[in-house]
């Protein structure tokens, strides 16, 4: 088969209107642009926001704060939360996704002092809360900062 060989499926394609054509095609006259207006015009777009020339919403609306577009994003994680691993392991982003605790790691984890920790265990995280580590220290693991 050659491409100049190559159809279309019956039915899959179909001949574009026809506009402004005259009286007889049904889309003569305006040719379904209505009557005048800017969008009746040649050469007519509108970009996004654009509201007629009145002061567009993005603009009316006042401004507060600040957005620091260099702050990391971390996950927050329960010291409770870390229970699931078997006393003695080596937890980190990786394992707590494989765990089904975090889904994704984004800029890295903190750990966070809500609950009880009742295992021994080697925490590698990129932050940690000062009462998560004294509750990772108190029942005998390691705080560990990558």
């Amino acid at each position: 088969m050659k491409l100049n060989q190559l159809t279309a499926t019956p039915g899959s394609s179909r001949e574009g209107r026809r506009i402004g054509r005259g009286h007889g095609s049904g889309q003569g006259k305006t040719a379904g642009k209505g009557h005048k207006g800017q969008k009746a015009r040649s050469g007519y777009s509108r970009r996004w926001g654009f509201e007629g020339g009145q002061m567009p919403l993005q603009r009316r609306i006042p401004k507060r704060g600040f957005n620091n577009i260099f702050a990391k994003e971390y996950v927050s994680v329960n010291v409770s939360s870390l229970n699931r691993f078997e006393d003695g392991a080596s937890v980190d982003a990786q394992a707590l996704i494989e765990a089904g605790v975090i889904h994704e790691s984004y800029d890295g984890v903190k750990i966070l002092a809500n609950g009880k920790l009742e295992k021994k265990l080697t925490i590698k995280a990129s932050a940690f809360s000062e009462g998560a580590k004294a509750k990772i220290e108190a029942a005998g693991g390691k705080a560990e900062v990558i």
